[in-house]
């Protein structure tokens, strides 16, 4: 089964910039639609937004731009995050857009401060 492995977060100033990578496999992005995925403690993991397609909440709750770029020859998705607003904090993750999920991976930390 595929592992996914979710890297590049980091501590960032608000209008800052930051991309962040998931490591699936070419055959899975290919195949399945993926998607980005933000999680904070205590809540549900709150959909950010697939390939050509960012989430009404994401676009509408100041939490910045974000575009979500795949690249299928290494099986790798990326999230771009500009202009990012402190409401973007959160441990992002990617996996299919569509239930069942695969296991989640470790997800990695974007915080956005002064």
């Amino acid at each position: 089964q595929v592992k996914l492995l979710e890297s590049g977060g980091g501590f960032v100033s608000p209008g800052g910039s930051l991309r962040i990578s998931c490591a699936a496999s070419p055959d899975l992005l290919k195949t399945t639609t993926m998607a980005w995925f933000r999680h904070v403690s205590g809540e549900n993991y709150e959909l950010v937004g697939t390939k050509g397609a960012i989430s009404f909440n994401t676009r509408n709750s100041m939490k910045g731009r974000f575009t979500v770029i795949e690249n299928t020859e290494s099986g790798i998705l990326y999230l771009h995050m500009n202009d990012l607003k402190p409401a973007a904090t959160g441990r992002y993750h990617c996996n299919t857009l569509i239930t069942p999920h695969l296991p989640w991976g470790p997800g990695t930390q974007v915080t956005v401060a002064s």
